[in-house]
């Protein structure tokens, strides 16, 4: 990949042009694994332990989530070069032009979400750089520093990317030699037996951690010539999104672990600096602190530029425009960066169980969306869009697609009974004793409804007619 230029990022929604695309597939790798790599999945981790699970078979459940939630995500990563599309953009094609503004509203939120808990955790750790104790100065800081690089765009973010993977591999293979040098972790594992509510509590934290990823991962991998092998792409997401992942939760339940059993120090009310402390203090503690805030800028980057593009992608469906100005795109990362930065400076302190709830339920939203998305683009369009009808509410697919929507509503209306949240929990749950399995019902309930209905009333093309081709038939018959 080319060395990024000092200018601000010009495509928004639109399809990047063939002439346009660089890169290669390994650096959907470096993106992924710098943008897991990070302090929030750590703390994802510890929610496994923290929520009763025994640290071994949170560890595995872990791992178990993130494979199958990674496989989903890294399917949507695949259709990157293919489409040259955001994410978003192309779910037009399942929902509707206006149809696809519902779980597009839904995406804007948990962007803002996952920005404030990540505002949080970096402001806590350039805190302890400087030596600071008031705790606006760091979210402050950390907003600006983001606000500045989603701004800039997509060779920026890559470039951070490559940065924070570097920094994660050192600072995580460190933080991994000191856990297992320090403390005797054998006496942490399989303290308690294996117990189905809690092990699929943390499938359910690692599926979910990975599928928020799903609605906005093609907008880093639409840069990728179009020729670029699905499957690497796929691989290349893959590994670096599930290993990043998983290797930051595993710390995370060990230190969960560790701090519960009173052997480790207290992570449960002190997450960055207790990092720090593992560290050994000092110039190694400040390295582990920029190691997270580099970590977190890269996802949190991500999040404020893929907000831009699901508010623009509201927008334009309405408007009928198909790409929007560089002050448009200014607006809408700022108006998101400060929402986060401002609910970041009145967070709950009952942070770990308020992560938990929102990481969960966004599981419940999303795993429809991903389904109905990967069964069309796979099975039933079969890589086959009509790029121009994307943008025109009168064109091939509409403004309202009535099988994706009631599809949808129904596989997030059928999780409800088996939800396990502090707010509600479903009666089923109850007979579960308390496993939460909300998100493979989900799973099931879209596909069989969905997959017959969409077959049947297919508005694919035979083949995928970009931009270009589009005008140039209209010339033909004009």
């Amino acid at each position: 990949m080319a060395a990024p230029s000092a200018t601000v990022e010009k495509r928004s929604i639109d399809m990047v042009p063939f002439a346009e695309r660089h890169g290669k597939p390994i650096g959907q790798f470096t993106l992924w694994f710098g943008a897991n790599a990070q302090i929030t999945a750590i703390v994802d981790g510890a929610l496994a332990v923290v929520f009763g699970a025994d640290v071994f078979w949170a560890i595995f459940g872990l791992f178990v989530g993130n494979i199958l939630g990674g496989i989903v995500m890294a399917l949507h990563s695949a259709q990157g070069p293919k489409l040259g599309l955001p994410q978003m953009i192309s779910s037009r094609a399942q929902f509707g032009v206006y149809g696809a503004i519902i779980p597009l509203v839904l995406v804007i939120l948990m962007y803002v979400g996952f920005a404030t808990t990540g505002t949080v955790l970096s402001g806590q750790a350039i805190n302890l750089i400087l030596g600071v104790d008031i705790t606006a100065v760091g979210i402050i800081i950390f907003g600006a520093i983001t606000a500045v690089l989603a701004i800039l765009g997509y060779r920026f973010i890559h470039a951070l990317g490559r940065v924070a993977t570097v920094l994660g591999l050192a600072g995580f293979l460190f933080l991994s030699i000191v856990i297992v040098a320090k403390y005797d972790v054998s006496q942490i594992l399989f303290l308690k037996s294996f117990a189905w509510p809690t092990f699929l509590t943390s499938v359910a934290l690692g599926a979910g951690w990975q599928m928020t990823f799903g609605p906005y991962v093609a907008d880093y991998s639409r840069y990728l010539p179009q020729q670029t092998s699905e499957r690497k792409t796929f691989w290349f997401t893959f590994a670096g999104s599930v290993g990043g992942a998983q290797w930051a939760m595993t710390i995370g339940a060990l230190a969960g672990g560790l701090s519960a059993a009173g052997l480790g120090g207290d992570f449960l009310s002190n997450q960055v600096g207790y990092m720090g402390d593992l560290a050994g203090g000092g110039l190694l503690a400040l390295a582990i602190y920029l190691m997270i805030v580099t970590g977190k800028l890269t996802v949190n980057c991500l999040n404020a530029y893929g907000s831009f593009m699901c508010s623009v992608t509201i927008s334009t469906a309405i408007s009928g425009r198909e790409s929007v100005a560089k002050v448009t795109r200014i607006f809408f990362i700022l108006l998101v960066i400060a929402a986060s930065v401002f609910l970041a400076l009145f967070a709950s302190s009952d942070f770990l169980n308020l992560f938990k709830n929102f990481v969960l339920m966004l599981l419940m939203v999303f795993t429809p969306w991903s389904v109905i998305n990967l069964i069309d683009y796979y099975k039933v369009s079969r890589h086959r869009l009509d790029i121009p009808a994307l943008y025109d509410p009168s064109g091939r697919y509409g403004k309202w697609n009535v099988p994706a929507l009631v599809s949808y509503a129904l596989g997030v209306l059928s999780q409800i009974p088996f939800l396990a949240q502090t707010l509600y929990t479903g009666p089923i749950t109850h007979w579960l004793g308390g496993a939460d399995i909300s998100w493979i019902v989900g799973i099931l309930i879209t596909g069989l409804v969905y997959y017959p209905w969409a077959v049947a009333t297919s508005k694919a093309p035979a083949q995928t007619i970009y931009p270009s081709q589009a005008s140039e038939t209209q010339q033909a018959t004009s």
